[in-house]
């Protein structure tokens, strides 16, 4: 995602912070002195919402530290406006494990809650009377900070058990609808409950609140992303590279030119090449870079090719590829049976196995 801060790293992961998490900061404190707060009570606001943020990130870390316990990575986490985003590689298939993963985020923040109740005075709240309570939490201050933190914890425990989908709320509701029937289904359900939530956010938004639009926005987009994803793996499983790999490729030599790639792209369908030598590969070629270098037609392959690729065997699962291809920055990868090169494969291959898949199972 581009426009992030690295904050750093803990527990393997690297925490981020999106640009954009400038404008609740600002939104905050332009809400403070609107309502008539001192440039105190904007001070602590914002130190509140980077202390929400903290509990944000220790929710995240419940996720990825239970999913790390079923084998599953995970390289960062994200903020946003909007909350956290912990990019995992994968969520179990297991549907108690992933009931596992969803409620541990929100555990976190009920365990900080009860933790914050220990070093709250509850009776001095309760010993004012209603003027003297609402002067008391009209705005933050260091005196109700620690009840703020409290409310918040709960509100984002409650907010996350919401089931729609795929917050936790509807990551529960998924698992739980997976022990019953076969994940495709389960998705289905809980994606469209999802982005129907989705929806009442956005009207709700309209009316009262726009930070609703963009949480509503994301929950729905969120939800078709994931339900189209598990409908295409589940096109995948059981299917090896061997059965959608192309096979009639041209291969290239690193000292062949720009001008002998032009001719071959010109007169084919080939997007992508493989360079070998000595029966080895050595190299990808991308598209772009033959279009970046196509003026200089006499520059060597050898001098353009990228070194850095990855090769997939020729017994692999589909289903491994699927998730390289989303993972990865290439979309092309050698095919090779005992380090020999056999084929390649590519996301438009790929996209036409699953469309003929589709294809079979509705007839």
């Amino acid at each position: 995602m581009k426009g992030v801060l690295n904050l750093g790293r803990l527990f393997n992961v690297n925490i981020e912070i999106h640009w954009t998490f400038i404008f609740i900061l600002a939104w905050v404190v332009f809400l403070e002195l609107k309502s008539g707060g001192t440039f105190y009570n904007a001070a602590m606001s914002t130190v509140f919402i980077v202390l929400i943020f903290v509990c944000v990130v220790m929710h995240e870390f419940g996720h990825i530290l239970t999913a790390r316990k079923f084998g599953v990575r995970t390289k960062k986490i994200t903020l946003l406006p909007i909350g956290g985003v912990a990019s995992m590689d994968t969520i179990p298939e297991n549907p108690k494990q992933e009931l596992l993963i969803a409620l541990a985020g929100p555990a976190v923040n009920i365990a900080i809650a009860m933790v914050l109740l220990l070093f709250i005075k509850v009776s001095f709240f309760f010993e004012q009377d209603s003027n003297q309570l609402e002067n008391l939490v009209s705005h933050v201050t260091s005196q109700n900070l620690l009840i703020y933190l409290f409310s918040a914890n709960i509100a984002l425990a409650v907010f996350n058990f919401i089931p729609a989908f795929p917050m936790d709320g509807g990551r529960v509701l998924r698992a739980i609808l997976a022990m019953k029937m076969d994940r495709v289904t389960a998705t289905n359900i809980a994606s469209g409950i999802g982005q129907f939530l989705a929806l009442v956010f956005v009207i709700v938004g309209i009316l009262y609140n726009p930070f609703l639009i963009i949480i509503g926005l994301f929950i729905y987009f969120g939800a078709y992303g994931e339900n189209k994803m598990v409908r295409q793996l589940a096109l995948l499983k059981g299917h090896k590279i061997s059965e959608a790999m192309l096979t009639n490729i041209s291969v290239l030599k690193p000292d062949n030119t720009i001008e002998d790639v032009i001719e071959l792209l010109l007169s084919g369908t080939e997007k992508n090449f493989i360079v070998v030598q000595e029966s080895k590969t050595v190299g990808i070629l991308h598209h772009r870079d033959i279009i970046k270098n196509s003026k200089n037609k006499n520059l060597l392959i050898k001098d353009v090719m990228s070194t850095s690729f990855k090769s997939i065997d020729l017994h692999a699962d589909l289903k491994d590829i699927f998730k390289l291809i989303n993972t990865e920055k290439s979309h092309f990868f050698a095919v090779t049976n005992n380090d020999k090169l056999v084929g390649a494969i590519d996301l438009t291959n790929l996209t036409e196995f699953m469309l003929i898949q589709a294809n079979l199972i509705t007839k």
